[in-house]
């Protein structure tokens, strides 16, 4: 089992505008957050089955977003189950949709909303 910290840790890439959204609203809200840059650091491989659990990998595999799109049909065609999603994210983190966040009370949540937020700041000891 992965050890998870029980702290806010967000995952995406920085130059995404969602993930700055999120991460100016955790810090509007004086709350710390741990960032985990794909670019930088890669996928995390081994939390990708508990992404795909929490959100499936319809959610997960952003089909809207820019890298999808500029995927040769092929490529597209044959993410078809769990395994060949898990692949191409970790060929591709750009195709993951984002922010990833991970929220002390052992929450996962996809994208920027500010209710969900709202709700996993209830959960973070660490307002700074």
């Amino acid at each position: 089992m992965v050890a998870l910290h029980p702290m806010i840790t967000v995952y995406g890439i920085p130059n995404c505008d969602t993930v700055k959204r999120a991460r100016a609203w955790l810090a509007g809200q004086g709350l710390d957050a741990a960032f985990h840059d794909f670019k930088k650091q890669g996928v995390p491989a081994e939390l990708l089955p508990a992404w795909l659990k929490a959100f499936g990998r319809d959610r997960l595999v952003n089909r809207a977003g820019t890298t999808w799109r500029k995927l040769d049909e092929a490529t597209k065609a044959a993410v078809v189950d769990d395994a060949s999603a898990t692949a191409l994210m970790l060929a591709e983190p750009s195709v993951i949709k984002r922010p990833v966040v991970y929220w002390p009370d052992g929450r996962w949540t996809l994208g920027f909303s500010a209710d969900e937020f709202e709700k996993g700041a209830l959960s973070a000891p660490n307002k700074g």
